[in-house]
């Protein structure tokens, strides 16, 4: 039952902070997907695939949220293979994480390809607007899977509808303040560039696997990645210095 006054007790701002930063470290991944897919599009529409896309992902949590009932429905089995049983939420998660696992497979390939030419930054990598349409297609079927976990995240944690609506608020709008810095970054440097799809590629992996009952703690992708990001900072930094 969506209960507005739930935010104004002391138990209820304190749940809404912890799940509002739980969401915001969850969406890191959807971060960086919207920022390598939004590359794909001509300058003048990339931050308007990213704003849609970011923005269509709230309206996805929060219909998402208004189903519970169904939501909570998908984590029964629906068939068995091999011994395994596969719920509706594993499905899109296998689904979601073989995507991913391809798209960023096919897009490090291209990437590794121009490491060694001259690169030039913000280079538009696909069509203006056919690009557009797909581009925010891939976003949103990805938001899919993002948003499904981030929900029956959000519903562990919570049990007030207001408060999940709340801190999902809370975390698209800091994911719509920092996607562009994050993009405009990545864009301008291709080695990041590969980094970023290496996060993807290892986010893919995991979503497989849970699909099939492995559940890894995303966090130790997220300090390998902020390790290899904090060297190549280190490293970039010394080839600026030595070119001086």
């Amino acid at each position: 039952m969506f209960d507005p006054r739930v935010l104004l007790s002391a138990e209820g701002l304190a749940s809404l902070v912890s799940l509002a930063v739980m969401e915001v470290v969850l969406g890191i991944d959807n971060i960086i997907l919207v920022a390598i897919l939004s590359q794909k599009v001509a300058p003048d529409g990339r931050k308007r695939v990213r704003r849609l896309g970011i923005s269509l992902a709230l309206v996805m949590r929060i219909a998402l949220l208004l189903t519970l009932s169904w939501i909570m429905g998908l984590t029964r089995p629906l068939l068995h293979v091999l011994g395994n049983g596969f719920s509706g939420r594993d499905l899109v998660l296998l689904g979601g994480g073989l995507f991913l696992m391809a798209k960023a497979t096919h897009e490090l390939h291209g990437q590794l390809d121009q490491l060694g030419a001259a690169d030039a930054p913000g280079a538009p990598a696909g069509a203006g607007a056919s690009g557009f349409g797909a581009t925010l297609a891939q976003i949103l079927a990805l938001d899919v899977v993002f948003s499904l976990d981030s929900v029956i995240t959000a519903v562990g944690m919570a049990r007030a509808v207001a408060i999940m609506i709340a801190a999902m608020m809370i975390a698209v709008g800091v994911m719509l303040i920092f996607s562009e810095v994050i993009s405009d970054f990545i864009s301008r440097t291709p080695s990041i560039r590969v980094l970023a799809l290496a996060f993807l590629l290892l986010i893919g992996v995991l979503l497989v696997a849970d699909a099939f009952g492995h559940h890894i703690d995303k966090g130790y992708v997220y300090f390998a990645m902020g390790f290899a990001l904090a060297v190549e900072l280190i490293n970039m930094r010394a080839r600026k210095r030595s070119t001086r």
